[in-house]
């Protein structure tokens, strides 16, 4: 059953093949034998699991089961979800239990999903290797010792592994889609505002979207399907009719499936800054599309080179803000002494937040501050709309982007960790995508010695039914994202 798509476990469900408290037994099983090398889960609750599992099959027996009834789900632990434990990956909401359950989490809950447990994260989502969670970093399974890519390496290792059928994630700059490329996963970051932000605790506003994780496209559809909506209590979601993102899903593909469909290449992928190795998997399955029958084009992005600049203004800026809550008074860590209120807040978060988000916050405060408002952060805002004009220009070129989803495999634990700026070049590659709040996709396209890399898909507004039907049709087409790491069994 861990092989399943989770198309097929929905059918194994609605025959009583199997059962929800088997099936979320089973991965339960998994987790206690093999997360604790991986590190993938901050919280499991197997009582609150196996109960929603016992409801999932009296809905399946009344005839009242959709196509996830029953189907265990792993969530990235910055998803308030009602009676769980909610910690960000932090300290600071280290006892947090929420009182509500997040739009994700309710929408998962309305199509009969179980919850499977809460994954790790690097902390506040602020990280691209999932080393700075409090509760320490978590391992690619595919490499003991290497990083899973962040900030959804939770998430992302908890399905490499079989330890999940697919997880939840967002993305901000990438924190979705790198960890896929990193670990041989499809996963997907939709257009801003597609899916409602109520209960997912902030880091960026005006970039955090929420998004699957899963080992194919035709499992992120089914996902995506459960979360996207409008939501009024989200003043960002988008009202828009509801949408069937399986609906040009075929199941077979034809001589040329792809005829007509044109490619952009920008310029700013291909040059300097990727592997070798990464770059020579990411052009053998831009090849396998032209054998699908469609073609390519030569694009540029010119602002790009300024994404990773404008992202690191702009993010931290929105942070300083966001976490300005976090002070020891309402909920989340407090103090054990201080002298009055200032110092209770001052200590309260020195010892609840870790070095990056501290990092972040002291950035941000300082790029709103009187007298670098207009040096810093307004710069970052008019670069960001060349960003987005860039690409409206291109999709009048092309009908999608590919490239890279990050510029190498997964690398050592701590290789990065000294140097902030390298580590912040790990999301060159997927940062544009976030500023223009455009959808994109990574899926996996091969392996350089024994770890994989990705491919990454970027559509224009609203395209992500496109999106997923032209990863469909190339993962029809190969075997890379049916691979997994041994040792998991």
């Amino acid at each position: 059953m861990i092989e399943h798509s989770l198309h097929d476990l929905g059918r194994a469900l609605a025959t009583r093949e199997i059962s929800s408290v088997e099936l979320t037994q089973l991965h339960l099983e998994r987790i206690a034998r093999h997360n604790p090398r991986l590190n993938a889960y901050i919280t499991i609750d197997e009582a609150r699991s196996l109960a929603q599992a016992r409801a999932a099959d009296a809905r399946l027996a009344s005839g009242k089961g959709g196509p996830l009834t029953g189907i265990p789900i792993a969530h990235k632990d910055i998803f308030c979800a009602k009676g769980w434990r909610t910690t960000c990956g932090s300290k600071m909401l280290s006892n947090f239990v929420s009182p509500y359950d997040a739009a994700v989490i309710a929408g998962f809950e309305a199509a009969g999903a179980v919850v499977l447990g809460k994954t790790n994260m690097d902390e506040f989502a602020m990280g691209s290797s999932n080393e700075t969670s409090f509760y320490g970093p978590v391992n690619n399974p595919w490499r003991a010792g290497c990083v899973p890519g962040g900030s959804s390496g939770g998430s992302a290792a908890a399905v490499a592994a079989r330890l999940a059928p697919a997880a939840t994630g967002t993305d901000t700059g990438g924190s979705i889609r790198q960890p896929a490329a990193l670990c041989n996963l499809t996963g997907m970051k939709p257009t801003y505002g597609v899916v409602s932000r109520y209960g997912m605790i902030a880091f960026a506003s005006s970039l955090d979207q929420a998004g699957p994780l899963a080992r194919s496209a035709a499992d992120c559809a089914l996902l995506l399907n459960a979360m996207a909506g409008f939501d009024e209590r989200d003043s960002t979601s988008l009202n828009r009719p509801a949408e069937d993102y399986c609906r040009e899903l075929a199941t077979t593909s034809g001589d040329k499936p792809l005829s007509g469909l044109k490619i952009g290449l920008p310029a700013e992928f291909f040059g300097e800054g990727c592997s070798p190795e990464v770059m020579a998997l990411v052009e053998a399955a831009i090849a396998e599309y032209r054998k699908l029958g469609a073609e390519t084009v030569a694009i540029s992005l010119p602002s790009m080179k300024l994404s990773v600049a404008a992202y690191y203004v702009i993010a931290p800026a929105e942070a300083s803000s966001n976490l300005a809550r976090f002070d020891g008074v309402r909920y989340g860590h407090r103090a054990s002494q201080y002298q009055d209120l200032n110092d209770m807040y001052s200590k309260s978060r020195a010892e609840g937040f870790g070095a990056e988000v501290k990092r972040r916050i002291l950035i941000g405060t300082y790029v709103l501050s009187h007298g670098y408002y207009d040096a810093y952060y307004l710069q970052a805002q008019r670069i960001r709309r060349l960003i987005a004009n860039d690409f409206a220009e291109a999709f009048r070129q092309c009908d999608v982007i590919m490239g890279p989803t990050s510029p190498s495999t997964a690398f050592k634990l701590g290789e990065k960790a000294a140097d902030p700026v390298q580590m912040y070049l790990s999301d060159i590659y997927t940062i544009a995508v976030n500023l223009a709040g455009l959808p994109g996709i990574s899926i996996p396209c091969g392996f350089s010695g024994g770890l994989p890399a990705g491919l990454q898909l970027i559509g224009d507004y609203f395209t992500e039914t496109r999106l997923l039907n032209i990863a469909h049709r190339y993962q029809q087409a190969s075997a890379w994202h049916l691979q997994r790491p041994d040792g998991f069994d």
